[in-house]
């Protein structure tokens, strides 16, 4: 049974969560300001019925510390995930669900086989391919909790971020993690960036983490999962940031990033449908 709903008649969204994740709500809290309806399951009850992740338009893996992090951060839950639900979600993913995977949800998602996903025009593998990227150890071996500048390349083509504008508090995330650095071989690096699939930067002077060319996200070649160190799911109100009493209103224009995301997403499911 499902552990938590919201309702809307907006496209329903999958928010899986398991023992030690700490953001399904605050996805979920996401999914509905932008117009979804978010419902929350166990892994465990997909794993005995992969077919549920059908009825659903939209799918987030939440942050936090899945399993505890034992072995490393998100190895068991993305180990689960590849061996009883990757057909599933690959299948969700070729019909066009897009796919959020925050912080915790990240480091899931390229153990379980979603990031970076097949070459373009090749089909989801009938079983998930070996992982070409990691995220390793923060450059100074220490968990960071700190508001980041971001930016979103002009080429991405990632719908979660594509056209979106990062300026002043508009265009910053929280971050909060220990194992966010994104390694991999430069010619991977070189792919990601010239095929569009780099979908979030640190800011020249918030790259604490020592990602690879400042790489925050990364997203499929279908432009549809997205996985990301940095929070949007957190930064959906204007009052969630730490200084938002002390600047005067007038910078206070428009949406958060992280809202303007998750509404990009919710209108294209609604779209695509």
């Amino acid at each position: 049974m499902a552990h938590g709903t919201h309702a809307s008649n907006g496209p329903a969204a999958l928010v899986i969560t398991a023992p030690g994740i700490n953001c399904d709500l605050e996805l979920m809290h996401a999914f509905a300001a932008a117009g979804a309806a978010p419902e929350a399951v166990l892994l465990g009850e997909l794993m005995r019925d992969p077919s549920r992740i059908d009825r659903y338009q939209l799918i987030g893996l939440p942050g936090g510390f899945s399993y505890g992090d034992d072995i490393a951060a998100g190895r068991i839950m993305g180990a689960l995930m590849r061996r009883e639900v990757y057909p599933a979600m690959a299948a969700a993913i070729e019909r066009g669900v897009p796919v959020i995977c925050p912080c915790n949800g990240f480091q899931i998602a390229v153990q379980a086989g979603l990031l970076p996903g097949p070459d373009a025009g090749a089909d989801w593998p009938a079983q998930a391919a070996a992982p070409t990227v990691a995220l390793a150890q923060n450059e100074r071996a220490v968990f960071r909790d700190a508001w980041t500048r971001v930016e979103v390349p002009q080429n991405t083509r990632c719908v979660w971020t594509a056209g979106l504008a990062c300026d002043g508090l508009a265009g910053m995330l929280p971050s909060a993690h220990g194992e966010g650095r994104l390694v991999a071989d430069d010619a991977v690096i070189d792919a990601l960036e010239a095929n569009g699939q780099v979908a979030l930067r640190y800011h020249a002077d918030d790259h604490f983490n020592g990602s690879m060319r400042r790489i925050a996200g990364i997203c499929d070649r279908s432009g549809l999962v997205f996985g990301l160190m940095p929070h949007p799911e957190r930064y959906t109100r204007w009052t969630q940031h730490p200084q938002w009493t002390r600047l005067p209103h007038g910078h206070l224009q428009g949406e958060p990033l992280g809202l303007r995301m998750f509404r990009a997403a919710v209108a294209h499911a609604m779209v695509h449908a």
